[in-house]
Formats: structure tokens, C-alpha cells, sequence
């Protein structure tokens, strides 16, 4: 599925700078094109295309997800309006179109590495093993595997489903997650997979699976998505450490400067709370509330990015 839109670059896209500062990008010097240097192979082909092709979920909310109208949006979108708006400078076209392409958790990365996509904008995370085949942009948000269950289940922990089903989404940190505490503590689990968020849930939904394991932001996204509060909640604890970034194509390092000096530009800002609060507190633009407090790691990182100013 591809949408082809202009989309405009939204005023209140800001990055949580204090993750970027933990990350150690504000440090790094910003560089630009010089006269007469070449652009990067998809440089050159946005520039060739006037077209960015980013890459969506359809069920990743907060971060990549449909509004009413099946139009992609989300905080990772927004991040990607600002890195989009900076390849425009790089390649002097300030009016690039923006043709958005459907990814899910299995196709995601191939889609990157085989140039289908120019950006991955979703909940996608960064890890040493994906490092491999792509490039990431600095930390935008940090999650980790817990387990959704029915509100009536006793289920608190991994070793309360001892021999019975947990689905997972194929193609992500959190197959390998379960996988790896399935063989650790001998729990016998019936581990399946489905091929995206929506599925998992929906497997949780028919009594197909006993518990649905993902990044916690995201089941909390699902359960305010669906208004299904009295029947689902979040447990367990954490199974993996899941930090989030934007992929791009591997071996650029002109599109590598592009994208950092994007988020540079965004951690000059000082509206992180505000948008943090447009898409973990305040009513989303689908009607949803997450009601997900700022983590205790965040505070610490906006204060520390507070004394730097």
C-alpha cells in the first residue's frame, strides 16, 4: 500500500532531546553538503525523484499507526517530517513529496536494505545485531517486552504461562525475547506469531492465545485503541530492553550526517514535555488516551538536557 502525499513539515515535531544527549549526538560536529560534493546513492535518488518513501506500521500506536482517515501518523512520523525537511535543504528542494509505504515487523528491515523504503518510521528497535544491515538514527524512545493477559487472568509473571500459548509479532526483538526465557526457565510455552500488532491482538481477543508478549508502549496502545481497558492489562516484568530509532540504508555516511543533524536541530528545543504529552498523555488524534507517564529515565534525561542549556 502506498499513499503519496505533500506533506507538510509540523511546527511542534521536537525529538525527546535528552535521550539524543544520552546518545551522544549533541556532541558531534553538524556537517553539510560542500560545493560540488556528490549525494549519496538515496540522496541522489530523492533528489533524481523529488520523493522520500518512508515506511509505516498501521498499528503501532503511538509512534506509526492510521488516523480515521487510514493516513499514516504518529511521533515517529513526526520525527520523520523533520529529517525529511532537512534532506529538502540537503538537496535544495524544499517541496519533496513524501510517498508513505506499508511495513510490517517481518518486511521492515528487507525493505530498507533492497531501497523499497528511504526511512523505516515506526517502533522499530536499534540493536547491535540489526546494526548490521542498517543504519539508525539516535534514540528516540526506550521500551521493553511485557506481557498483555485477559483483566481476569492470574497471570502476573512469564512463569504463570507454564505450558500454555503466548503469541508474538513475527519478526521482532520480542519472538527472540520469549523465545530466549522459554529455553532459559523451561516453561514450555506454546510460543506463535502472527504478522503484525493488530493480528497478535486480535489472536488475544478470540482465546487463541493466553498472553500477548510486545513492547509495553505498544499493548498499551493497543488497549486504548480498541477502549478495551476492562478487558486486557498490562503485566510481567521486563523481558528485553527495546531502545527505538528511525532506519535508513547502512554505508552513507552523507544521509547518516543528514539525519543527525535533523535531530540536533530538534534537541536545540526545549518543547520535549509538551510533545511527549501530545502523544503519551493527551488524547490522540484517533480519541485515545495512553495515559503513560514519563518513566523515571526520561525525568533524569530532561533534567540533565535542562542543565545543559
Amino acid at each position: 500500500m502506498h499513499l503519496v502525499l505533500w506533506r507538510p513539515i509540523r511546527a511542534e515535531c521536537r525529538i525527546l532531546s535528552a535521550c539524543l544527549l544520552l546518545a551522544g549526538v549533541l556532541a558531534a560536529p553538524a556537517s553539510a553538503q560542500t560545493a560540488g560534493e556528490g549525494l549519496s546513492p538515496t540522496l541522489a535518488n530523492i533528489k533524481a525523484t523529488h520523493t522520500v518513501r518512508i515506511g509505516y506500521r498501521e498499528s503501532s500506536p503511538p509512534f506509526s499507526f492510521l488516523d480515521h482517515s487510514n493516513r499514516p501518523i504518529g511521533y515517529s512520523l513526526e520525527l520523520c517530517d523533520a529529517i525529511v525537511e532537512e534532506i529538502g535543504t540537503e538537496v535544495d528542494d524544499a517541496n519533496l513529496k513524501v510517498d508513505y509505504v506499508k511495513v510490517t515487523s517481518d518486511d521492515r528491515i528487507p525493505a530498507v536494505v533492497q531501497n523499497k523504503i528511504d526511512l523505516e518510521c515506526g517502533s522499530t528497535t536499534a540493536n547491535s545485531e540489526r546494526a548490521k544491515q542498517v543504519a539508525f538514527s539516535p534514540l528516540i524512545f526506550v521500551a521493553g517486552t511485557k506481557l498483555m493477559v485477559p483483566k481476569a487472568s492470574g497471570v502476573t509473571q512469564i512463569a504463570d504461562l507454564k505450558g500454555k500459548t503466548v503469541v508474538v509479532t513475527k519478526g521482532t526483538t520480542n519472538e527472540q525475547a520469549i523465545n530466549n526465557v522459554n529455553a532459559k526457565q523451561s516453561l514450555g510455552l506454546n510460543v506463535v506469531t502472527s504478522p503484525d500488532h493488530e493480528q497478535s491482538y486480535q489472536m488475544l481477543v478470540d482465546g487463541k492465545a493466553d498472553a500477548f508478549a510486545t513492547d509495553d508502549i505498544l499493548l498499551y496502545g493497543l488497549i486504548a485503541r480498541h477502549k478495551s481497558q476492562d478487558k486486557f492489562r498490562v503485566t510481567g516484568d521486563y523481558l528485553s530492553y527495546d531502545p527505538y530509532g528511525i532506519m535508513y540504508r547502512k554505508g552513507e555516511k552523507q544521509m547518516k550526517d543528514v539525519v543527525e543533524r535533523a535531530f540536533r536541530r530538534l534537541a536545540s528545543n526545549r518543547d520535549i514535555v509538551p510533545l511527549y504529552n501530545k502523544w503519551f498523555i493527551a488524547r490522540l488524534p484517533t480519541g485515545e488516551k495512553l495515559n503513560v507517564a514519563i518513566s523515571p529515565q526520561l525525568e533524569e534525561a530532561f533534567k540533565v538536557l535542562d542543565e545543559t542549556q
